[in-house]
């Protein structure tokens, strides 16, 4: 059964930038969007038509992702600082952040039963066949 409720406008865009997939717009317009590819529309499925208790998986996957995000740039305070004491910061944590979110997203996704949108590659090369 469905929530009635369903996801805040705030939730979807989450869940969709999470799983790497661009803005949605406001309107029916545009040139570009989910409603001209399949996999943009599967998520856009997805998310109106899930029972109340996957929506609380999502919403324990948004919370933890929106940790994860906020702790990355929380890791860029210590860069400049190699040593102090006995304290040594980890030269790779920002990779290593990145690596858990990147990580998470992809549990997201996999939850969704939706493939990586075109945001997720990152920077690099990346071949669609």
């Amino acid at each position: 059964m469905t929530n009635p409720l369903g996801f805040t406008d705030a939730e979807r865009t989450d869940i969709r930038r999470f799983c790497g997939y661009p803005a949605y717009g406001a309107g029916p317009w545009g040139f570009q969007g989910w409603r001209f590819f399949q996999s943009y529309g599967l998520l856009e499925y997805r998310m109106s038509n899930l029972s109340s208790a996957e929506e609380a998986v999502c919403r324990t996957y948004l919370g933890t992702l929106r940790g994860l995000e906020f702790a990355v740039p929380q890791a860029a305070q210590n860069l400049d600082t190699d040593q102090a004491a006995v304290w040594s910061r980890n030269p790779d944590e920002v990779r290593d952040r990145f690596a858990l979110l990147d990580e998470w997203r992809r549990r997201l996704c996999s939850f969704l039963g939706v493939p990586q949108g075109p945001a997720f590659a990152g920077p690099g090369i990346t071949l669609v066949v």
